[in-house]
């Protein structure tokens, strides 16, 4: 059986609804699964061009 994850450590809902992974999550999990998630602690490694240099780009200009 999986673990189950607790709201506000391993994620959080956000103001449109969506239910957002924690960088704790992720560290957690160990790896980057390529979707682009918003606290990926792993710089991405796992998405491919040309979104991974996109998400890089807006999160250095924001």
């Amino acid at each position: 059986m999986a673990e189950e994850l607790i709201e506000g450590i391993d994620f959080y809902y956000n103001e449109e609804g969506y239910c957002v992974l924690t960088e704790l999550y992720h560290i957690k999990k160990g790896f980057c699964c390529g979707n682009g998630c918003k606290h990926c602690p792993f710089q991405y490694e796992a998405v491919p061009e040309p979104k991974r240099s996109e998400i890089l780009l807006a999160k250095s200009t924001a």
